[in-house]
């Protein structure tokens, strides 16, 4: 599974961010929210995606769990891309 995140926009801070996007699974392209928290107790982000977007995955016989902790994973890791003019450093720790 060929994985890709692009963020298209974070509101909040270091502490807690919300943040929307899109990933890509190969060829196909779905959106996603997401809620990061940092500082006490470490980095941790919760991906959320749409019921219809999990049928969708089903459908064409990728495991939704395996694809929503690869996201979180790249989200977490950073392996993502930005919207030009947004900076990681608005809401990462880097």
């Amino acid at each position: 599974m060929n994985l890709k995140v692009h963020i298209n926009n974070v509101h909040g801070s270091q502490m807690a961010a919300k943040i929307t996007g899109k990933f890509t699974v190969d060829k196909y392209t779905f959106r996603f929210n997401a809620i990061a928290f940092g500082r006490i107790g470490g980095q941790n982000v919760g991906a959320k995606i749409s019921k219809t977007t999990e049928k969708e995955l089903k459908r064409l016989g990728y495991d939704v769990d395996k694809v929503i902790t690869s996201l979180q994973a790249n989200l977490l890791q950073g392996d993502l891309t930005l919207p030009k003019g947004l900076k990681r450093e608005s809401f990462a720790d880097v």
